[in-house]
């Protein structure tokens, strides 16, 4: 009997389906995860369904390792461009064990543009494997070692393992270009000499997915004998699962029938393998160090270490949809350190650069891991908060002007300065939606009326 291609089930397919597959709706909350998805970015069903994509639990990367910013996520990118995303490839922080899962993203908006009707679908599959399989090839591929991966899956005779990567040594040694050899399997180097034997133990080794290290004769293209000292290891992916095996080799041929040099040339492949590792960290530390430098430069203020203006803005405006959830109150001020010119002409500014420093070291202290601050330029700072009430506002906002009243500031041996400021503070509750120019030109209304009215005070805008 046939049967026409409209009565699949096709919500039965998704629950099937190896790739993941989110649906939004327009105002980006989910409403749908198949199975893959919820595996792939090992959430429950509970944990995903009505989170959207201003949530602070996702955290998201590009494909260079840098943050990204809540507007390119992909979601957001198809509500702002209104087209599809192709094969983008987005790294996913995993909040419970601190590892990125990368994947492969693909996106899109079914029915009219912004109306209910609309829902946007993110498809995606895991290539962690592939992101990280490479990570270090320039490494691999110039080592004078030879260096030949094969797929795990099938190992038997006569098409097992597969190569599916060798380097430039292994050229120079066999004779064998890499297009002929991929897709071959190492047997194409045996003859009959080889050792039975020792082929025995390395299949051995493969089948229990074990590592392996043997001395093995070997013949290159021309049919020339060599022997190599060689060292299986197996790899694994993400999930634990071994998925390849990388054989090193070195060529011993002509040491082969020198005890003393064999043995000699064994302790240096195994110096070689620990400096190789030790190289490998090395260059992982420094890349680490150098990503986290860059972010840093790119949303922290170098003289105080505190956030700048842009990852203020990116963070206040989480924090305003997370207050619009729960029914709280968004507090935002703007705060200005008073006579500061006045400082700069008596001390200099390296005197107004430690007031500066000092100030936003009491900040970090001050203010909540939840809250945003930021220097917004010169010797103005802002703060965004979410309270329970408007009435919070008064306590949380004296309490500040009188901490900062309170400090004291060692400008040299000689000087120790005490400072005031004026703030200004706008707050919004959950049944006003204000955009965040206008919140913050409030506020700067607000701390421009402490001013005028003479300085050390607040002034929350009305």
């Amino acid at each position: 009997m046939s049967h026409n291609i409209t009565e699949l089930d096709l919500k039965r397919l998704l629950e099937h389906a190896h790739i993941g597959v989110v649906i939004h709706r327009w105002d980006t909350s989910i409403v749908y995860a198949n199975p893959a998805a919820l595996r792939l970015l090992r959430l429950s069903y509970e944990q995903i369904i009505g989170k959207d994509a201003f949530d602070p639990q996702w955290a998201f990367l590009d494909d260079s390792g840098k943050s990204l910013l809540v507007e390119d996520y992909p979601v957001n990118k198809v509500k702002r461009m209104k087209h599809h995303l192709s094969n983008e490839v987005i790294g996913v922080i995993d909040g419970s064990k601190e590892d990125v899962s990368w994947f492969m993203i693909n996106a899109y908006h079914e029915g009219e543009a912004g109306s209910d009707d609309c829902f946007i679908i993110v498809t995606f599959s895991d290539v962690s494997d592939s992101k990280k399989l490479f990570s270090f090839q320039d490494i691999v591929e110039n080592t004078q070692d030879v260096v030949i991966v094969t797929e795990a899956g099938e190992i038997d005779y006569p098409t097992g393992p597969k190569i599916v990567y060798v380097n430039k040594a292994f050229e120079t040694l066999t004779g064998y270009k890499r297009k002929d050899a991929i897709g071959e399997t190492p047997r194409i180097l045996q003859g009959v000499l080889t050792d039975k034997t020792s082929k025995g133990r390395i299949h051995s080794a493969l089948k229990s997915n074990q590592s392996a290290s043997e001395t093995l004769l070997n013949y290159d293209i021309k049919g020339r004998p060599y022997w190599i000292e060689m060292n299986i290891i197996p790899l694994k992916n993400k999930y634990g699962d071994v998925t390849h095996f990388a054989a090193i080799e070195r060529d011993v041929s002509e040491r082969k029938f020198h005890i003393e040099q064999l043995e000699k040339r064994n302790n240096d492949l195994k110096i070689l393998k620990r400096d190789l590792e030790k190289l490998v960290k090395e260059r992982t530390i420094e890349l680490q160090k150098a990503n986290a430098k860059l972010e840093k430069m790119a949303f922290f203020d170098p003289l105080t270490n505190i956030p700048n203006r842009r990852y203020f803005i990116d963070q206040t405006n989480k924090l305003m949809k997370f207050c619009n959830r729960r029914g709280l109150v968004f507090a935002l001020g703007l705060i200005d350190i008073d006579n500061f010119k006045i400082l700069n002409d008596s001390y200099g500014h390296d005197g107004g650069d430690i007031v500066l420093k000092e100030l936003a070291r009491y900040f970090y202290g001050f203010f909540r891991s939840d809250d945003a601050i930021c220097r917004y330029g010169g010797e103005e700072f802002a703060f965004a908060m979410a309270l329970n009430n408007e009435s919070d506002a008064d306590k949380v906002t004296l309490r500040l002007l009188m901490g900062i009243r309170d400090l004291t500031i060692q400008i040299n041996s000689d000087v120790v300065l005490s400072i005031t400021t004026s703030i200004g503070v706008k707050l919004v509750d959950a049944s006003h939606h204000l955009d965040l120019k206008d919140i913050i030109n409030q506020a700067d209304r607000a701390l421009y009326q402490s001013k005028r009215e003479g300085k050390n005070k607040v002034t929350i805008y009305q």
